[in-house]
C-alpha cells in the first residue's frame, strides 16, 4: 500500500481553521468571463490536466492531536454547474474532501479555494493554468498561432507545496528544543486543571506577543465598526463593479499614490460620508494582505503573505481630503513594508508557532487561543481590502478571456480588486444586506469621471421570490 504523504499547515493557515464561521467560510473565488459559453466536458478535461501538475491541490485537511495537516488524497475534482452561493463552505470537519472546487455558469469559470490551502497568488497560478488549458482545448483548432507559442505560462511547479515561511524565517529565533519542551510539559501539567482559564490567559499573552508597542497605543483609539443586518442564509453579499483601469490609474498618480492606496482612501471617505459620527474623531482601520513573494523568492502555491494594518483618524478641527488620506496611508505602508519590520514580525509569528510550549498544547485548545486572537484583531478593524494585481496570459489565450474577477467570504465589509487588460473589477463583499456605503463608493467613482457598471447577487427574501416568479 502506498504511504500517503502529508505536510503541516503553513504559519498563516492555522488561523483560518479557528476563525472560520458559517458566514465567513474563509473561501475565496477567482472567476474568468470567457468570450463564449463554457463547454463543461472540455473544462473537465482541462481540470484533469491541470490537477495532475499541482500535487498541493490533491490534499485534504486532517486533524492531528497538536495541529491540522494536509494529506495527499486519491480524490479527483469534478466540474459542476454553479448552483451554490458564492464562496460556500469547502471544509467540513466530518468529511474527507478536496479544498477547492471548479464550477461554471454560462460563459464564466470559477475556482473557489479554502484559504488554508493557498493564498490568492498561489490560487491564481492554478487558475491561469486551468484557463490556458481550457482555452487551448476549446480554440486551438481555429488558429494556426496556437502552435507558434506556448499556451502555458512558464512557471516552475516543482515546489508548489513548499512552506516558504519556514524556509525564510524559522531559522531565526530557534531555541533549545529539549530544555524548552521539558519546561513546557511542566507548565502544561500545572495548567491542565484550569484549561478554560488557561486558554483565555494564553490567548491574551499570545496577542501581546504579536502586538507591538505602537499597536497598543492604537488600541486606545476608537475604531469604527460597520454593522448591519445579515443576509438570509449567511451568503456573502457581492456587488461587482467593472470599470476601465486607465482613468483610475491617472487619478491615483495625481495623488502620488498606488491604485491600492487610492481605492482605500476613496473607501474611507465613503465611510465618512455615510456615517457622520466618523468625522468626530473616530479611526477607520483597514487590513491589507501583502504578497511576500515580491520580497522573498518563492514558487510555493501555499500561503505566503503577511498583513498590514493601515488607519486614518478624522480630526473634527481639520479639513480632510483624498490627498491627505493617501499621504498618511502611504507613509504607514512604507514603514510596515520595511524589510526589517517585516522580518521582525514574521520571525515572531514563526517563533510563536514553533515554541515548544505552544507545540505541546493540544489542537482544540490552540483553536480557542486563535479564536481569541482573531476576535481581538477583528475589533481593531473597520474593513479589509485585497488587490491581486493584473492578470496577463499568453496573447492567444488572452483574446479568449473577457475579464477576471476576485471575491471572498467576509466577516466585515471588504473589497477585492483584480485587473485584466484595460478592465478593472472591484468586488464589494459583505455579510450584511445594506448597500448605502457601496452606493456612496460608486457615486464617488462616477463623480471623478470613472464609468462604472454594477451587478449584484440576490440576498433577500424579496430577491428570491422575484427570481422564482
Amino acid at each position: 500500500m502506498k504511504k500517503k504523504t502529508w505536510v503541516r499547515l503553513d504559519n498563516a493557515s492555522n488561523i483560518f481553521l479557528a476563525a472560520m464561521t458559517d458566514f465567513d467560510t474563509k473561501v475565496f473565488r477567482l472567476s474568468a468571463a470567457m468570450e463564449d459559453p463554457v463547454d463543461p466536458e472540455l473544462l473537465q478535461q482541462a481540470l484533469d490536466n491541470t490537477f495532475e501538475s499541482y500535487v498541493l491541490y490533491h490534499s485534504v485537511l486532517r486533524r492531528g492531536i497538536f495541529w491540522y495537516y494536509l494529506e495527499e488524497s486519491d480524490l479527483k475534482p469534478k466540474v459542476t454547474l454553479d448552483e451554490q452561493t458564492p464562496c460556500a463552505q469547502l471544509y467540513h470537519y466530518d468529511r474527507k474532501e478536496l479544498l477547492f472546487r471548479v464550477v461554471y455558469y454560462r460563459n464564466r469559470i470559477h475556482l473557489e479555494v479554502f484559504h488554508a490551502l493557498s493564498d490568492g497568488t498561489g490560487a491564481l497560478w492554478f487558475f491561469e493554468d486551468l484557463i490556458s488549458e481550457y482555452a487551448f482545448l476549446r480554440y486551438a483548432d481555429n488558429s494556426s498561432e496556437w502552435n507558434k507559442e506556448s499556451y502555458r505560462l512558464k512557471r516552475p511547479i516543482e515546489n508548489t507545496n513548499a512552506d516558504s515561511f519556514i524556509h525564510y524565517f524559522r531559522h531565526k529565533g530557534q531555541r533549545n528544543y529539549t530544555e524548552a519542551t521539558q519546561s513546557a510539559i511542566r507548565k502544561l501539567t500545572g495548567a491542565s486543571k484550569t484549561v478554560g482559564k488557561f486558554a483565555l490567559r494564553y490567548g491574551k499573552i499570545a496577542l501581546q506577543y504579536e502586538t507591538s508597542t505602537q499597536q497598543k497605543k492604537e488600541k486606545k483609539k476608537k475604531v469604527y465598526q460597520i454593522k448591519g443586518k445579515r443576509t438570509i442564509d449567511n451568503r456573502t453579499h457581492v456587488v461587482e463593479l467593472n470599470m476601465p483601469i486607465q482613468h483610475l490609474l491617472t487619478l491615483a498618480h495625481e495623488q502620488n499614490a498606488s491604485l491600492t492606496i487610492y481605492l482605500i482612501a476613496l473607501f474611507i471617505e465613503a465611510i465618512r460620508k455615510t456615517n457622520p459620527a466618523v468625522q468626530k474623531g473616530m479611526t477607520i482601520a483597514v487590513s491589507v494582505p501583502v504578497n511576500l513573494r515580491q520580497f522573498y523568492y518563492s514558487d510555493s502555491a501555499r500561503n505566503f503573505f503577511s498583513t498590514t494594518r493601515l488607519e486614518y483618524t478624522y480630526d473634527p478641527e481639520e479639513k480632510t481630503n483624498l490627498a491627505v488620506i493617501c499621504k498618511t496611508l502611504k507613509e504607514q505602508l512604507q514603514l510596515q513594508l520595511n524589510p526589517v519590520s517585516l522580518e521582525q514580525r514574521l520571525n515572531k509569528l514563526i517563533a510563536y508557532e514553533f515554541n515548544p510550549f505552544t507545540r505541546v498544547i493540544i489542537r482544540p485548545i490552540k483553536d480557542v487561543i486563535l479564536k481569541v486572537i482573531n476576535y481581538f484583531n477583528n475589533r481593531n478593524l473597520t474593513f479589509a481590502m485585497s488587490n491581486l494585481g493584473s492578470v496577463t496570459l499568453p496573447k492567444s489565450i488572452d483574446e479568449q478571456v473577457h475579464q477576471f474577477y476576485f471575491q471572498t467570504s467576509a466577516v466585515r465589509p471588504q473589497f477585492c480588486v483584480i485587473s485584466h487588460g484595460e478592465h478593472l473589477s472591484i468586488c464589494l463583499n459583505s455579510p450584511f444586506v445594506e448597500t448605502t456605503l457601496y452606493k456612496q463608493f460608486v457615486r464617488d467613482l462616477t463623480a471623478l469621471g470613472v464609468p462604472v457598471t454594477i451587478a449584484a447577487n440576490k440576498i433577500t427574501d424579496t430577491d428570491m421570490r422575484s427570481e422564482e416568479a
